[in-house]
């Protein structure tokens, strides 16, 4: 009798997912569906945080509230958030999926704080990649990123279920590069198809640990794998995002960086450009 393997997303036992409400005509989340049906695919237990961001206090200022009409206000997102918990709860139910959730009414930045102390205790974080009136989304990723320790799933608007057919690995060689590729084995081995893209000049591919020498050691870990070295074109994050449009990348793998005081790298200036647009879920680590 032969033996049946383990789904590579197996390793995967458990998502979080964090969203923030700060806005009464909130839109509608996709990281939630996207952990949903990534937690269903992988065997996952989900949890999502549902916060609201609570403007009475010191985040009063924010606009022109006195104490009464901020309170209202409070109530108003405290009742939305709880309301898409458990709303998410339900749909869970229905595809066998064990849930927990929670709804904070919390000032920032305890939002924040909160999502980035809850990410330690889970496999990785699914977050939004959205325009907010605070850029409260962007604020969340990096927290999650720089100190939770675990990855983070950033979904664009419009990817609301989880896709990992054809996966874009940005490599430049760097330590966070190689942990984001070792974070995301389970992603690349379940993937169809994955292509290493270094992006520069041959010299600067050359001077940097080429993509080549990382292929084979992803093909031992059963990655089928391919290489692209391209030119920086306009700038890395354009050539990058073309790229994966070019591929049809269901997800880009990237490590993050903070600003480097020669090139802007990721979460300088190629993250935050694909966390202003980008074609695909990017799968971020550090």
């Amino acid at each position: 009798m032969s033996k049946s393997h383990p789904s590579p997303l197996a390793g995967i036992r458990d998502v979080f997912v964090g969203t923030a409400v700060e806005v009464e005509h909130e839109e509608a989340s996709s990281a939630i569906g996207y952990g949903l049906t990534l937690a269903k695919a992988a065997g996952a237990h989900l949890t999502i945080q549902s916060a609201s961001w609570r403007l009475s206090g010191d985040d009063a200022w924010l606009g022109s509230f006195d104490g009464e009409g901020a309170s209202l206000i409070d109530r108003r997102l405290d009742a939305l958030a709880r309301s898409i918990a458990e709303h998410s709860a339900g749909e869970a139910a229905q595809v066998g999926v064990i849930c927990t959730t929670e709804a904070p009414s919390l000032p920032y930045p305890d939002i924040v704080n909160r999502l980035a102390m809850r990410a330690r205790l889970h496999d990785l974080t699914v977050l939004d990649i959205g325009a907010r009136t605070f850029d409260l989304d962007r604020e969340m990723i990096e927290k999650a990123l720089f100190h939770s320790g675990r990855p983070v799933i950033a979904v664009p608007p419009g990817h609301d279920a989880f896709a990992a057919r054809r996966i874009v690995v940005a490599w430049d060689g760097s330590a966070q590069a190689a942990r984001a590729v070792n974070d995301a084995l389970p992603f690349l081995r379940a993937a169809e198809a994955v292509e290493i893209v270094s992006v520069g000049s041959e010299a600067e591919i050359q001077a940097m640990l080429p993509g080549a020498e990382l292929a084979p050691h992803l093909a031992r870990h059963g990655v089928a794998v391919s290489l692209n070295d391209l030119p920086e074109g306009e700038s890395v994050a354009d050539t990058l995002r073309a790229q994966a449009g070019l591929f049809r990348a269901d997800m880009v793998v990237m490590g993050a960086y903070r600003h480097s005081p020669t090139r802007e790298y990721f979460l300088g200036g190629v993250t935050r450009s694909f966390l202003r647009g980008s074609p695909a879920p990017l799968f971020l680590a550090r």
